[in-house]
């Protein structure tokens, strides 16, 4: 919240609430605790924001496996990007600012985490070896993006529809189907 919290945001939040909020200063970056390293690698997709240099914000979703976001030490965190649309939008963003924003949710638990840091993108064949041996599924992967935790936040689940995957829903649909078919056999 130390660099969420701008003077502008509080002359905002001054003129909705009569105050603004504060935060005691903390350290110059957060770590990761076991229970945020659990969470990022349970997620199967996550949206991350760049800027651009005329300061434009993009943001893009990236999804593979679970586990495909890695965390390589309670400070880094990387994945593997793999082939797309070519459009490369983050990538470039990230080679003129290399400020980024990851915005993780759990939908069927209402829960996210938002984690500020500062990326730098790898061509897969550029990519330092000990990197790529914590990566894992590189079949498909064109590039490699580390990212470095500034901060995180966890925000609250107030207006976070639950949500269910396919594979989450699947084998409670098959015992209704199994149901209905003993139904209708009886």
């Amino acid at each position: 919240m130390e660099i969420a919290l701008t003077p502008s945001v509080k002359r905002t939040q001054e003129s909705f609430y009569g105050k603004a909020q504060s935060v005691a200063d903390g350290s110059p970056t957060d770590a990761l605790s076991e229970n945020e390293q659990a969470f990022i690698e349970a997620r199967d997709s996550f949206y991350m924001a760049t800027v651009n240099e005329d300061g434009w914000p993009y943001i893009q979703h990236r999804g593979g496996p679970a586990g495909f976001l890695k965390v390589l030490s309670p400070s880094q965190i990387a994945f593997a990007d793999y082939k797309g649309n070519r459009q490369l939008i983050s990538a470039g963003n990230l080679s003129q600012q290399n400020r980024v924003s990851l915005f993780l949710i759990d939908y069927p638990s209402r829960t996210r985490l938002k984690i500020l840091g500062t990326a730098s993108v790898y061509k897969l064949s550029d990519t330092p070896p000990e990197l790529l041996s914590r990566i894992g599924d590189l079949d498909r992967a064109e590039r490699v993006f580390l990212t470095d935790v500034i901060s995180f936040d966890w925000n609250c689940p107030q207006y976070i529809t639950p949500r269910y995957s396919h594979e989450e829903i699947a084998p409670l649909i098959e015992g209704l189907k199994k149901r209905i078919k003993e139904l209708e056999n009886s």
